[in-house]
């Protein structure tokens, strides 16, 4: 009988328990009471230069002579442990981004990092290590959705920096836990830097920011992962950024990650990202060259095979053996504070099993995230519906799509509830619903009877269900069905989605919900001009389906917010490919949007009143602000209270028109009010200068605090008019 790396492994583990229990010294590298970097520094040196290398590929063969296992580095989680055992699966974190909610987005880190550890828990006792089954997850992409046509800007927080670095840092603390020893899971925040599309052309693409646009915008959601979040792992980007391959790149990598903000965890590169410092950026000539050159400039882990020319690139005297040494020490810190060098039961994680895995405690988790990430875009008072009327009519191409729940990056289980299910669930008996699809996702009908339209007429509410899935946007190859490599460049829906909207409407007024799915602004201007309700539900994960219910039939009210600008048109925009700031986003866009960011709508109306801050205070110094919030309306509901600041104009600099500065959510009953405190720092009030630096603030500033970014176009949709002042800095 052949031996396996994975008996040999078993066996390891069972001499290592024999030495310890005989009282026998274990091997330095294999001893929790020794200094991590003794076991680091033991385990290097009992390996060969070509083990070294395999130890710095994403999935790092076997070493039978020491027991070590094979470990996949490349897993996934970005909004549930993804491409491995069935799972919890939560909204997008477009959708997370929308409840502008750090103690959910903690939470939800949480309950994944839980699910991490007993799926790996239940591979490893069958001997399975196998790719995404390992603990070094991935995830959070911080990136900044800087353009809608990108079509992996679903995977992001949004568009704002503040809620990008807030709820990343809550999705690490969550994911990687709290013991002072051992990491629960490896978090990674990706993909560093200034990444965002075109997906066609990432393999050889140079971001070209201004040093106002780096700071200011790109890097501080990084930054805060990195010094706040403590993250694990940062993920560089296969673009090049101002001229340098972003894996190979001296002044991203060492003078800012390292040098300037302290990183101690180890650098991964995108998938293929050091093969395209020759094929794509012909930076170098040949992989041999660019394995040097990344291990160099600060890459320690390899997705791909280009350090497998490690040790050539040694042989060459490109690099010195002691260069890869200190690489790969980095590399295995992660490993031994994930606890896999230790006996079994070292790790306060050790024991969770299955019966975590989509537990009720997660579902329920997952419905209470898709809930508040919800969007109520419009609503001329048809919602709430009551769950008791005659007839109920559901159509549209992704009523039945399990598509329509997933997004991008996602795992999946036995228990996923499509939003004609969730629907169907809520009906009261003695009610009716009747469901046809009516209209195709991207395409016309070539049936040209049409038997759903007039029907849905003749019943009490008719829901329609569309928008976009993952078939449309995504990443380069996910996307299946788009003409651009996931990319939207065509910013409306499917026309034949509007055409079916237009025939249900065209002589009706039965009242028309329309509930749209997808992960990125898009035009929705004919869809909030024909619906008498307007539902954004993102890619609302499992529980998509029930959370939808119990928004329209009332048993909850809405209360996400959009955390990304919908422009009316692509029009309004600045070039895909460029990435200066200037016209994008909330904060620099001065055209008038669809739906501006910030902006949801609920059941009930809130108040903002009593607004306190000084009228004057010193350059450096913090600030205190208050403002009362209250619910003026019949329905019980949260609010996301959201605090801006505009800077007085500089003759020639590009200054913010609004920046988020502070957000929380409040639960009110009718009639309640409370008081909200935010303290802004002296690093709130500054500004990046031209040349990229921090300077303080001074003369006037204006606070606005609200539920909704404080624009003439927030009012006109509906949202509550904010409570503003202004302060003078001196």
């Amino acid at each position: 009988m052949s031996i396996t790396p994975s008996r040999l492994f078993v066996a390891a583990a069972l001499l290592t328990a024999s030495l310890t229990a005989a009282g026998q010294t274990l091997p330095t590298f294999r001893d929790p009471a020794r200094p991590l970097e003794a076991r680091v520094r033991d385990l290097i040196a009992q390996l060969t230069l070509e083990e070294k290398a395999q130890q710095m590929l994403d999935q790092s063969p076997a070493i039978p002579r020491l027991g070590i296992p094979a470990f996949s580095w490349w897993n996934e989680a970005l909004h549930g442990v993804g491409r491995s055992a069935p799972a919890t699966v939560f909204p997008e974190p477009i959708g997370l981004g929308a409840t502008f909610d750090e103690d959910l987005a903690r939470r939800e880190g949480t309950a994944i990092s839980d699910e991490a550890r007993a799926v790996y828990n239940a591979a490893v006792a069958k001997n399975h290590y196998v790719k995404y089954g390992g603990l070094t997850f991935w995830t959070p992409n911080i990136n900044i959705f800087r353009d809608p046509r990108w079509g992996r800007g679903q995977e992001t927080y949004g568009e704002d920096p503040t809620l990008t670095g807030r709820l990343g840092v809550a999705l690490v603390q969550g994911l990687q836990g709290t013991d002072p020893k051992y990491l629960k899971v490896a978090a990674c925040a990706k993909h560093y830097a200034v990444h965002s599309g075109p997906e066609k052309l990432r393999h050889e693409f140079n971001a070209q920011p201004t040093p106002q646009d780096l700071r200011e915008t790109y890097l501080p959601a990084f930054r805060a992962l990195v010094q706040d979040g403590h993250v694990e792992s940062v993920m560089c980007a296969y673009n090049a950024t101002n001229g340098d391959p972003c894996c190979a790149n001296e002044f991203l990598l060492n003078q800012v990650l390292r040098r300037e903000w302290g990183f101690k965890g180890h650098v991964v590169s995108d998938c293929g990202a050091l093969y395209d410092l020759s094929a794509g950026h012909k930076t170098v000539p040949n992989e041999t060259q660019a394995a040097a050159i990344a291990l160099r400039r600060g890459v320690n882990l390899n997705c791909g095979n280009t350090y497998a020319q490690l040790p050539a690139a040694v042989r060459q005297g490109l690099l010195k053996e002691t260069e890869v040494d200190s690489a790969l020490a980095v590399l295995l810190r992660t490993r031994f504070k994930l606890g896999l060098f230790d006996p079994a039961n070292s790790t306060p994680y050790d024991q969770l099993g299955p019966e975590v895995v989509n537990s009720a405690a997660h579902r329920a988790l997952a419905r209470e995230v898709a809930l508040k990430s919800m969007v109520l875009l419009k609503n001329n008072g048809v919602l709430p519906l009551r769950p008791d009327l005659g007839k109920y009519f559901v159509t549209g191409p992704n009523a039945t799509s399990v598509e329509a729940l997933l997004g991008n990056y996602y795992g999946v289980n036995g228990q996923m509830t499509t939003i004609l299910e969730g629907l169907a669930a809520a009906v009261q008996p003695g009610s009716q619903l009747e469901y046809k699809q009516g209209a195709l996702l991207d395409r016309p009908n070539i049936n040209p009877i049409d038997w759903t339209t007039g029907e849905a007429k003749t019943t009490d509410a008719i829901f329609v269900v569309l928008g976009i899935t993952g078939l449309l946007e995504g990443e380069e190859g996910e996307s299946i069905a788009s003409p651009h490599a996931g990319d939207r460049l065509d910013y409306n829906l499917p026309q034949n989605q509007i055409d079916f909207l237009k025939k249900l409407r065209q002589g009706s007024k039965t009242p028309i919900i329309a509930i749209v799915t997808g992960g990125s602004p898009m035009n929705l201007a004919d869809v909030h001009e024909l619906a008498d309700a307007v539902l954004l539900t993102w890619y609302p994960g499992e529980e998509g389906g029930h959370a939808v219910a119990d928004l329209v039939f009332g048993k909850a009210s809405p209360s996400g917010r959009l955390p990304v600008t919908f422009p009316r048109s692509l029009a309004q925009l600045p070039a895909y490919e460029d990435y200066h700031m200037a016209g994008r986003t909330y904060r620099y866009m001065t055209q008038e949007p669809l739906y501006p960011f910030g902006f949801g709508l609920s059941y009930t109306t809130f108040e903002y009143t009593g607004l306190k801050l000084p009228k004057k205070a010193a350059k450096g110094q913090p600030v205190a602000v208050e403002a009362t919030v209250k619910n003026t309306g019949q329905t019980a509901s949260e609010e996301v209270v959201q605090l801006y600041l505009t800077p007085a104009p500089r003759a020639g600099q590009q200054v913010p028109l609004y920046a988020l500065k502070h957000f929380r959510r409040v639960q009110l009953a009718p009639g309640a009010s409370t008081t909200v405190r935010f303290t802004l720092t002296p690093a709130d009030l500054a500004l990046v200068d031209a040349a990229g630096k921090s300077v303080p603030a001074s003369g006037p500033v204006t606070i606005a605090v609200g539920g909704a970014l404080p624009s003439a176009r927030s009012r006109a949709l509906g949202a509550s008019a904010p409570a503003v002042s202004t302060m003078v800095l001196r």
